[in-house]
């Protein structure tokens, strides 16, 4: 009678292990939308692509400090963070007029700095133009890889987190990116590696158990 009952006991257990796991991965995701920041304003870590005509040495992508001002013994007096993109470009443009003749040619690219991860081929931190969307951040990231999933990822930004939909009416993806973004791309689920091989594994462990109370008992 013993044993009976604890065979009864651990098929229960497997049967509401497997279930779980199946209600778990059909269950869809409620997760409230992210609301987008109004200004876009440059942070420390983000960086500023400064091109000038015929001068290398003004030229380069300068980073954020955290002090706000450009890594660069020139731009150095120029704070950036804060303004919106309109703004650091004027503010750059002013700044670099005292130190240029009146024809002098540059532009100036605000670049901001997105963390992709997940399943993607190349995961890593980038520093991006504004213009770059969701999708595109995560397609210069080399992509999904072949247990990435490609309808939809992760988007952790100001601290909360948005299952965003690549494909669909969502049109999520082609939001442009914001500084700080963390863009994951999620592992596609699996029937035999979510369900079937947890359950066999703790078949396994319960049956161990089992062998060993009736081997005391004996």
């Amino acid at each position: 009678m013993t044993v009976h009952r604890l065979q009864v006991a651990l098929m229960m257990l497997v049967a509401s292990s497997a279930y779980s796991h199946i209600v778990s991965a059909q269950a869809p995701d409620t997760v409230a939308p992210t609301p987008g920041s109004a200004t876009g304003a440059l942070r420390p870590g983000d960086a500023v692509r400064i091109t000038v005509f015929r001068n290398p040495e003004l030229s380069g992508e300068f980073t954020v400090a955290a002090d706000g001002s450009l890594r660069h013994p020139l731009y150095r007096n120029v704070k950036v963070t804060g303004l919106a993109m309109p703004a650091v470009d004027a503010q750059l443009r002013t700044f670099m007029r005292r130190f240029m003749a009146a024809d002098s040619v540059f532009v100036v690219e605000p670049l901001l700095r997105v963390t992709v991860g997940g399943e993607v081929a190349r995961p890593n931190v980038y520093t991006l133009s504004p213009e770059t969307s969701i999708a595109q951040a995560a397609a210069l990231a080399g992509g999904p890889t072949e247990r990435g999933r490609r309808d939809r990822l992760v988007l952790s930004r100001n601290g909360r987190q948005t299952t965003v939909a690549l494909r669909g009416s969502d049109g999520r993806g082609r939001e442009p990116i914001m500084s700080g973004d963390e863009i994951t791309v999620e592992r596609q689920r699996s029937m035999f590696r979510d369900v079937v091989t947890p359950t066999a594994t703790l078949l396994g462990a319960t049956a161990a158990i089992i062998n060993v109370f009736l081997y005391n008992r004996r």
